[in-house]
């Protein structure tokens, strides 16, 4: 649920606080995220949206610029490296939101306590479990400092039950590799294989010397980390 929203406080000056939307992939929380900034808007707030620069799974479609839910809702943003950058660019917004947390580095936290200890509401939206079931930084750290936590749950494809895990389908055991429905599955706990091997993708078939149909070559798998 949205929490009260207060933007002022009694003399004027503006409140600030971090909300936190985490879950597993398809649960559903860039649509929440978009969501609570449109209402932003709607309110006439000033609001700033920043996202990865290495999120790049929607750009070809929308553009690098957008941050894109998986059910292709779409707001537009601002694609930065690190999240210093942030603070730059969002020091004078009365609601600033960040999606895709787990892949900006540990200084996200204090990127968001300070521009909430400025007055500003952050959102922020991330993964809080790696595909192994870890704790994927900094979302635990952000869920810590946060006065408004949302868990959402998908539901898992191989019973139906509430998912709070991505199995991770195709790939390598990199803790950070970009991919939707192709690599990835939301799973409950009973069902989630958190060691199973994923498969690697196909590489391109070589054209034979003789002209000959190619034959598909394959890379094999790998370990998970």
């Amino acid at each position: 649920m949205e929490p009260h929203v207060y933007t002022r406080d009694e003399a004027g000056r503006r409140r600030g606080w971090i909300e936190v939307i985490c879950g597993s992939m398809f649960s559903g929380k860039t649509e929440e995220l978009i969501r609570r900034l449109k209402r932003a808007r709607i309110a006439r707030q000033r609001v700033e949206i920043f996202k990865p620069g290495l999120d790049t799974r929607f750009a070809e479609q929308y553009g690098a610029d957008s941050v894109v839910s998986h059910d292709e809702q779409h707001i537009p943003s601002t694609a930065v490296q690190a999240a210093q950058q942030i603070l730059l660019m969002g020091g004078e917004a009365d609601v600033v939101g960040i999606d895709e947390a787990q892949f900006f580095g540990p200084d996200l936290v204090e990127v968001c306590e300070h521009l909430a200890r400025g007055g500003t509401r952050v959102i922020v939206a991330g993964l809080d479990q790696d595909y192994l079931g870890r704790p994927f930084d900094p979302v635990p750290q952000l869920m810590a400092v946060a006065e408004h936590v949302t868990k959402l749950h998908a539901v898992c494809v191989r019973c139906g039950a509430p998912a709070n895990h991505s199995q991770r389908l195709a790939g390598t055991g990199a803790r950070v590799q970009l991919g939707a429905g192709e690599a990835y599955e939301p799973r409950c706990r009973r069902c989630f294989e958190p060691h199973a091997e994923p498969v690697a993708r196909e590489a391109p078939a070589a054209p034979t010397a003789d002209g000959g149909r190619p034959t598909a070559v394959h890379a094999g798998k790998h370990a998970g980390a």
